[in-house]
């Protein structure tokens, strides 16, 4: 009995192992590849709507038509996909959705796009790195985080996060001359060359604040996120927070914008605008970010922003012909490094939880073998037990029979 029972657990290791060496890779990769993914999916989204916010399409009717078109692509998968498993809905949720879409369509986006109207594609995203210094702070003020200014780790966070502010700041203050990429020097720029430039020589320093100001709400929204994740259903929370966020854009248009003509939109490059944000970088983004959180948290998912800022310098000084200032690339060094800094530390802190959960798990084989050795021990003794049952029990009749044959007889 005892073998039979070894027997079935060494089979059930084995597959088990096999499985896993199959799955490793693709688990180990799949949140890295999704986030890559997503920063190409939000560098044409930063080409796309500086184009049509050049030309005249209101910021505020942009975050408008991004959600709706968002709402419209993912509202059909959440309600067939999770029809089933979507929790109820409580006041409480319900605040929490509310603030999310204050938090990312309405707050984020319309001073995201204020901020790239008046700077540069490029100059914004650069500036947008903070988010993961930005999304460390509020972890630990919000105690997702753990500090321990002892540890190696935990100084590396700090420090990153110190000098990732610094470089935005020199980004914010400092402008510096124009530096003349090898792929530019030959390239022919038309009448309008670069209508970035005309901005910065007037709104730069707002332009500054307004990406900063949406790089916190940015952060503040994966922040909640993470909690709510806990509590909802990932494809329907998009699909509410898109649909939220859509009544609050329309809400804040209608205050900031008086003229109806500012709805107005054909087919042409403010519609594919509109769309491709709406699908690609609002409910696609959304879920992906969603997923990715749950698995590897919130400063893992703001991890990757410097991938779309490398993209959108190439892309930008290709197809809009953006000027990049000494400035802007100081101060983007700077916030690389920093961000590093921090990925770092989070790396190490994920490694020694990864080792403290290796050392449980001989622990956890040792007792779960020790009960299965006692539980077959006391078997054994149980039968041990019954086996003399049933000897004394058969004797007993042999002498009951062998006492009550004579006196009937008799």
């Amino acid at each position: 009995m005892r073998c039979s029972v070894l027997s079935s657990l060494v089979t059930m290791t084995n597959k088990t192992k096999k499985q896993g060496r199959c799955s490793k890779i693709f688990q180990v990769c799949k949140p890295y590849a999704a986030m890559t993914t997503l920063q190409f999916g939000y560098a044409g989204m930063n080409i796309l709507t500086k184009f049509s916010l050049s030309n005249g399409l209101s910021h505020n009717v942009l975050v408008v038509y991004r959600h709706a078109f968002a709402t419209l692509s993912i509202a059909p998968f959440a309600l067939i996909l999770e029809w089933n498993s979507r929790p109820r809905m409580t006041f409480a949720i319900f605040m929490q959705i509310f603030l999310l879409a204050l938090l990312g369509p309405v707050i984020d986006q319309n001073f995201y796009y204020a901020g790239l109207k008046l700077t540069s594609p490029t100059f914004a995203c650069a500036l947008s790195n903070m988010l993961p210094a930005m999304t460390f702070v509020l972890a630990v003020v919000f105690r997702m985080e753990k500090l321990d200014m002892r540890r190696v780790r935990c100084q590396a966070k700090v420090i990153g996060t110190v000098v990732a502010v610094a470089g935005a700041m020199l980004m914010t203050l400092y402008k510096g001359p124009i530096m003349k990429m090898v792929w530019t020097k030959y390239m022919h720029v038309h009448g309008h060359q670069s209508n970035a430039e005309d901005a910065t020589s007037k709104d730069w320093l707002w332009g500054c604040i307004f990406v900063i100001i949406a790089t916190l709400a940015w952060a503040s929204f994966f922040v909640l996120q993470t909690v709510v994740l806990e509590r909802y259903a990932p494809l329907s929370l998009t699909t509410l927070v898109c649909f939220v966020g859509t009544l609050q854009a329309i809400a804040v248009t209608f205050v900031m914008e008086h003229k109806l003509s500012v709805w107005r939109i054909g087919w042409d490059m403010n519609l594919l605008a509109c769309a491709y944000a709406g699908i690609v970088t609002s409910s696609i983004a959304y879920y992906v970010q969603g997923l990715v959180i749950q698995d590897k948290g919130p400063v893992f998912a703001s991890a990757f922003s410097p991938l779309m800022m490398v993209i959108v310098a190439i892309m930008g000084s290709f197809i809009l012909a953006e000027n990049i200032y000494l400035g802007g690339i100081i101060g983007a060094i700077l916030i690389v490094v920093g961000l590093y800094s921090v990925l770092w530390g989070k790396h190490k802190e994920n490694r020694e939880k990864e080792e403290m959960e290796t050392m449980e798990i001989p622990v956890a084989i040792k007792g779960t073998e020790a009960n299965i050795s006692q539980a077959m021990e006391l078997v054994e003794v149980e039968q041990e037990k019954t086996k003399a049952n049933n000897k004394a029990i058969t004797t007993t009749d042999e002498a009951l029979v062998k006492v009550t044959v004579p006196v009937s007889e008799a």
